[in-house]
């Protein structure tokens, strides 16, 4: 996910558990998480069913949004350490 930044939130409709939902967000969440599923080897209905699950009173745009930046996080701290020497 490299260059310009659109930031546009856009609804993406999908089907949790048998109820058809749609989920306002930005394209480059929505983007890493498919990428995430793919990743997983299970659906993004199913990634999302997961998510939606697990999260508490907080609504299910900010969950995956939260979910997406933990992932990130993790995968960033599964990097080897750099050292600050030139």
């Amino acid at each position: 996910m490299t260059g310009t930044l659109h930031g546009g939130i856009r609804k993406h409709s999908l089907s949790i558990q048998g109820h058809r939902t749609s989920i306002s967000l930005e394209e480059e969440f929505w983007t890493a998480l498919k990428s995430i599923a793919d990743r997983r080897a299970i659906s993004l209905a199913a990634l999302v069913a997961e998510i939606d699950r697990e999260r508490s009173r907080v609504n299910l745009s900010s969950a995956l949004r939260v979910f997406v930046l933990r992932d990130l996080q993790r995968a960033i701290d599964r990097q080897p350490a750099v050292s600050a020497q030139a």
